[in-house]
């Protein structure tokens, strides 16, 4: 069977924010539904049926079964447009497009939406298991004594909400401890963290003083540029930040970690026919793909390393080297993180303890996040990785041709790598 290819033919986003400032009264809904009307209104898509729309966010609330149908209704596309929700950490909204993608390549849709959204600012808080119990009883109560009586059976501690820590359940660490552990072990300097947070810093707001971004972003809610820039920072000002995790001995910090963040993001994906029947340009095509797991329990270090075995699946699939890319984007979710994958790819010891035959690569740090990646722009879980395709594509699309790598790691070990070419 033949497949089709794959084209990226259109992106948006909102603004990024840290959690609990520009956005911190809006839901999930709230913040795709701007994303998602910026790309229709940009491309011309009102009224259109697409194939489908994918996507999802890392965390929802109860009603949120599906989020991304829901949203799709309140668009102006044709509402017979399908939808569904995927999760998958922070490599949800890449896997959207994988989705979108493979439906494309076997030619079952011509088009689909990619997106990815999450509302950190309006996370859910859990209850106590006795609270639960209790407001469960009294529901079924029928008199009013009878679920007074139900309602003051559990303590007042109980009563207090469970706020959201982000923790690995198998560990009980957050990803900060484990990545606290991946620079101890892989020998990752402070140093040198904090000059690939500053790198990032600077890339971005080059980007934006060069207009890179203006055909990128639908404004929401007052805001019209990422909030968690920092033209002002320095080698000097991030080297006085006091460690986050690690309190006595760590090297991570919050200028080298990526924050908690609202934000979303979505990417229009089609098939060659359907772009030109649309009058759109491709900016690029998705031509390799794969994803990886990596045990971490054990391996505590490991929890943000499956794209070394990704990348080294994928390259092999496509018959290119580590080396052969124009440009690169690998997930910031902390700067350890990205620094410890570099080092692995490109040491043949190390790449052998993961059971690689070799090294797979040096990257060109001078072709590393150009535009700034998410130590700048921030992390919204699911919407990061719409951020990253959309941006790798304009660019491919700005050169004119060449090829691009992403990579992208997420929580429970998992990783995605993305080759995409024009």
């Amino acid at each position: 069977m033949e497949t089709k290819k794959v084209a990226i033919v259109g992106y948006n986003r909102i603004p990024f924010a840290r959690m609990n400032t520009a956005y911190t009264d809006k839901g999930n809904q709230d913040l795709l539904l701007p994303a998602l009307n910026g790309l229709i209104d940009r491309y011309n898509l009102k009224g259109k049926l697409l194939g489908e729309v994918a996507g999802g966010a890392t965390i929802k609330h109860i009603s949120e079964s599906n989020l991304i149908r829901e949203t799709v209704m309140n668009t102006s596309l044709d509402p017979a447009t399908p939808a569904c929700d995927l999760q998958q950490a922070c490599d949800t909204g890449i896997e959207a497009a994988v989705y979108i993608g493979n439906k494309i390549a076997l030619g079952q849709i011509e088009s689909g939406i990619a997106c990815g959204v999450e509302a950190m600012s309006n996370i859910p808080f859990e209850s106590s298991p006795r609270l639960r119990k209790a407001l469960l009883k009294a529901n079924k109560e029928k008199s009013v004594f009878g679920k007074i009586k139900q309602l003051l059976s559990p303590k007042l501690k109980d009563w207090m909400p469970i706020p959201y820590k982000g923790q690995e359940p198998k560990t009980g660490l957050v990803m900060g401890g484990h990545t606290e552990i991946t620079a101890k072990y892989y020998e990752i300097s402070r140093e040198d963290q904090d000059e690939l947070a500053f790198k990032s810093h600077q890339n971005m707001a080059k980007a934006y003083d060069e207009g890179f971004f203006n055909d990128m972003i639908t404004p929401a809610y007052g805001l019209d540029k990422d909030n968690n820039l920092r033209r002002d920072t320095s080698l000097e000002k991030l080297a006085t930040l006091k460690p986050a995790f690690d309190k006595q001995n760590g090297t991570l910090t919050a200028g080298n970690s990526t924050p908690f963040t609202d934000g979303a993001s979505a990417v229009l994906l089609a098939s060659e026919e359907w772009a030109k029947a649309n009058n759109l340009p491709i900016l690029a095509y998705i031509t390799f793909s794969e994803i990886a797991g990596i045990e971490y329990v054990e391996n505590q270090q490991n929890l943000l390393l499956a794209p070394v075995f990704a990348a080294e699946r994928m390259l092999k699939k496509a018959g290119m080297n580590l080396e052969d890319f124009d440009y690169y984007e690998i997930h910031e979710a902390f700067a350890a993180q990205v620094l410890a994958t570099l080092k692995i790819w490109e040491n043949d010891d190390l790449a052998r303890k993961f059971g690689l035959e070799k090294a797979l690569g040096k990257i060109d740090r001078t072709k590393l996040n150009v535009k700034g990646g998410s130590l700048a722009v921030a992390h919204p879980f699911a919407a990061t990785g719409g951020r990253i395709i959309g941006t790798l594509a304009k660019i491919l699309h700005e050169k004119g041709s060449g090829k691009g790598f992403i990579s992208i790691c997420a929580a429970r070990g998992q990783g995605v790598t993305m080759i995409l070419e024009k």
